[in-house]
């Protein structure tokens, strides 16, 4: 904790690479995923096709794909590029079966009864189902993005990787401080991430947070004068 104290400039420095590197993939992961959600949702044939990509685009390392993509795009290893692709598809990979979760998690009555009085598809997307979807949404949002935090730190191991650096400067140095303080630091950049992700999605769904009208207590009387 010590170390933190004392290089609260690097760890703000090293703070906001950590966040370009780890978030801007989960804005462009997510303009893939909502809109891919949506077109295979229904599409029994796609989705499997969709998913089953997914999970194998997940299953690669890390480390690998970040070694890899400078001779598939053409950048340099050290580039930042290497490791904003790399955590987009794994992002995509990711989102979109948590799109496709929080879509199957509207009810039918609701999509029929939303048709039924004359919503357009894209009309009962955007006004009915996306809005009831976003629960389940954001839940899947969090684990994608705590995931992302973790991950970037794995690009230390080829230069890039933001508080991630301090694990390998600290064990190239034997400072177990510094490590120490790497650790420290992305848990509560994790933690804070975490609870913003939590405070937007109340504020994105308010009536999931409503305030419900207490019941009251039945209150028997007592008799006075029973039967004789």
């Amino acid at each position: 904790m010590h170390y933190l104290l004392t290089h609260l400039d690097d760890a703000w420095a090293l703070t906001v690479v950590h966040l370009r590197l780890s978030l801007l993939p989960v804005l462009i992961g997510l303009a893939i995923a909502v809109p891919l959600g949506v077109l295979v949702q229904r599409a029994p044939v796609a989705r499997r096709l969709t998913t089953a990509t997914a999970s194998v685009v997940f299953t690669i390392p890390s480390l690998a794909l970040f070694v890899v993509l400078p001779m598939i795009i053409g950048t340099r290893i050290l580039d930042e590029a290497n490791v904003l692709v790399a955590l987009t598809a794994y992002t995509a990979a990711l989102l979109v079966r948590a799109v496709l979760e929080a879509l199957d998690a509207v009810p039918a009555a609701v999509r029929d009864a939303a048709t039924a009085i004359g919503y357009r598809p894209i009309t009962r997307w955007l006004r009915v189902e996306l809005p009831l979807s976003i629960p389940v949404m954001v839940a899947g949002l969090r684990v994608v993005v705590v995931t992302n935090i973790a991950m970037v730190s794995v690009g230390s191991v080829i230069g890039i990787g933001g508080l991630g650096t301090w694990f390998t400067e600290g064990y190239q140095t034997d400072k177990s401080d510094q490590i120490l303080a790497g650790i420290i630091a992305l848990f509560l950049l994790a933690t804070v991430i975490d609870v913003m992700i939590v405070l937007v999605g109340r504020l994105a769904t308010p009536w999931e947070h409503a305030a419900r009208p207490t019941r009251r207590r039945s209150v028997v009387a007592p008799i006075v004068g029973g039967a004789r």
